[in-house]
């Protein structure tokens, strides 16, 4: 049995190595991630996750597992920004209000699949323009859903969050071990 990796997330990688595991393989895939018309942000990120983990080619035998977080602004979905004016907007966008970031795991072994979405409330500070300037200027808000990322910069911007931080990061470490066991991956294996 192989642990396949449907992810080219650096920040996943390092939260699956918090629990031990390390992927045998690492095979992002390459889907559509553009929104449907009219699509929430939790049904979104649900079924981007579900089209990832079903783009990943494994044998059988092999789990593969697949993540997507999504950030949302009541119903809007607030994705990888294009450029740092788009970042810009969307960091503006929540400046000194709460949003919700959507992570969405899917596992599968064979035809099974496993899944679950976390959603955690996030607040985000009042930015001033020296702050927002200067976060642009990191370039960390590239190719990251909301233009920011908690581990980074970012995080001196956000005071408070109410669920899981490492679901905030990218993968929800404590869902992730709970559907990686129920697929029959040894996560708690000391052999």
């Amino acid at each position: 049995m192989r642990l396949i990796l449907g992810s080219g997330s650096p920040r996943r990688l390092e939260l699956l190595a918090t629990l031990g595991v390390k992927p045998d393989a690492v095979r992002p895939p390459d889907i559509d991630e553009d929104p449907a018309k009219g699509e929430l942000p939790r049904p979104y990120c649900a079924r981007i996750t579900r089209e990832k983990v079903l783009a990943v080619q494994a044998d059988d035998d092999d789990i593969v597992l697949c993540a997507d977080t999504t950030v949302a602004l009541g119903r809007r979905i607030m994705g990888k920004p294009a450029d740092a004016g788009q970042a810009a907007e969307f960091l503006l966008a929540m400046s000194g209000r709460r949003h919700r970031v959507i992570t969405a795991l899917a596992v599968r072994r064979g035809a099974q699949i496993w899944e679950r979405a976390v959603v955690t409330d996030v607040k985000m500070k009042r930015l001033s323009d020296t702050e927002l300037n200067a976060y642009l200027a990191t370039d960390d808000w590239k190719g990251k859903a909301g233009a920011y990322g908690i581990q980074g910069p970012a995080g001196a911007f956000i005071p408070w969050i109410q669920g899981s931080y490492t679901a905030v990061m990218g993968l929800p470490v404590a869902e992730t071990a709970a559907l990686l066991t129920a697929a029959g991956y040894p996560v708690w294996s000391t052999a």
